[in-house]
């Protein structure tokens, strides 16, 4: 079982901006439309789990459905997948530890785990094995964080880091055992 995280963040580790706009993800010119490994990625997992609000944000894209996985909608104040997403994607509530094993019994073993909060939570359970981080080179300010507050600390080995469209940083880091001072 791998839970992993594929995001872009600024400079100053925002995934959002406080209004939960996306714009700047799009700030660097890409003339010959590169999935940036994007494609690749979603080969490698079974699933996704996102939180409501980012898929809230999925849902408002101009453009086709972008998942052809399983999509998991972890939330507790939606009743039910909008009529026009009910293919798409299902519900899923309780911790992600119930979560994981709920998903793990249905056959899943490699979750792309997606959205502010979820990831958070998902790393406050230490239940993030692989990071893949792109850092945008804008500075927002402000937004929504990447990273919340754990009750301890996690240590993560870097694997490998690539420069995209000599402007982006791709960097991909797997979890390790803490090592104590």
């Amino acid at each position: 079982m791998s839970n992993i995280v594929y995001i872009a963040t600024s400079l100053d580790g925002y995934i959002a901006t406080k209004e939960g706009g996306l714009d700047w993800l799009h700030s660097i010119p890409n003339p010959e439309g590169s999935d940036l490994g994007f494609n690749d990625f979603m080969a490698s997992i079974d699933a996704l789990v996102m939180g409501r609000k980012t898929f809230e944000t999925v849902c408002s894209f101009d453009c086709p459905w972008p998942y052809s996985k399983p999509v998991f909608v972890l939330s507790q104040s939606l009743t039910e997948i909008p009529e026009q997403f009910q293919d798409k994607a299902e519900l899923i509530t309780g911790s992600a530890q119930e979560i994981t094993q709920q998903l793990q019994r249905q056959g899943f073993n490699h979750l792309y785990i997606d959205g502010g909060l979820t990831v958070q939570s998902f790393l406050q359970a230490e239940l993030i094995d692989e990071l893949i981080i792109t850092r945008i080179p804008i500075v927002l300010g402000g937004g929504i964080p990447l990273f919340g507050e754990l009750v301890s600390p996690q240590s993560f080995e870097h694997v490998k880091t690539e420069v995209l469209l000599d402007a982006l940083v791709k960097s991909h880091y797997r979890k390790t055992p803490l090592i104590s001072p």
